[in-house]
């Protein structure tokens, strides 16, 4: 069995992301939830958009967990195996300007509603969020403060804010020209 690194998780939720529509509103994020221990590791991937509704990338990825589980998101962290993380190549929003729940939250839920280890306890980043939208991003915070380990994976910062930010540099440019 191959034995994958943190960079190569990232590398994988990277490729999510670049499957997310560019738009001038929205980050450009993937997102992969895995198990290490786990026959299959990846037990679910999601990007921005993905789903309906104005979704972001951790969101889709945890939906399609439950769906695949028949369970509701609110309950996906009870039949997440013990060292389930989520490697997600943007620290996941704490504020949401559509009114969805933030990802934080919905990363919080799958600790509160599954038991003592369940849920995702490890989060690891590519990039922090940037203030373009909603300013400081306090979701590191928030979930460091709830006992949720938050790990920057360095490396690739470059190609995944070009990613991320694809939608806004065309935008801008046409903004200019006219």
């Amino acid at each position: 069995m191959t034995q994958h690194t943190h960079q190569d998780y990232m590398r994988l939720a990277l490729l999510e992301a670049r499957k997310s529509p560019p738009k001038p509103t929205n980050y450009c994020v993937g997102a992969i939830l895995v198990s290490p221990s786990s026959p299959h590791p990846i037990l679910a991937t999601g990007y921005t958009l993905e789903l309906p509704g104005n979704t972001h990338a951790e969101q889709c990825a945890l939906l399609k967990l439950a769906q695949s589980m028949n369970i509701s998101e609110e309950h996906v962290g009870s039949i997440m195996p013990e060292d389930t993380v989520l490697y997600t190549t943007m620290e996941p929003c704490d504020l949401r300007n559509s009114g969805n729940l933030p990802c934080t939250e919905r990363v919080l839920l799958t600790t509160r509603n599954s038991g003592e280890h369940k849920g995702v306890r490890k989060v690891y980043i590519g990039v922090k969020e940037p203030e373009k939208f909603v300013g400081e991003n306090k979701g590191r915070k928030k979930l460091e403060d709830a006992g949720v380990e938050v790990i920057h994976v360095p490396g690739l910062e470059d190609e995944i804010l070009n990613v991320a930010t694809a939608g806004h540099v065309q935008a801008e440019a046409e903004e200019e020209e006219q």
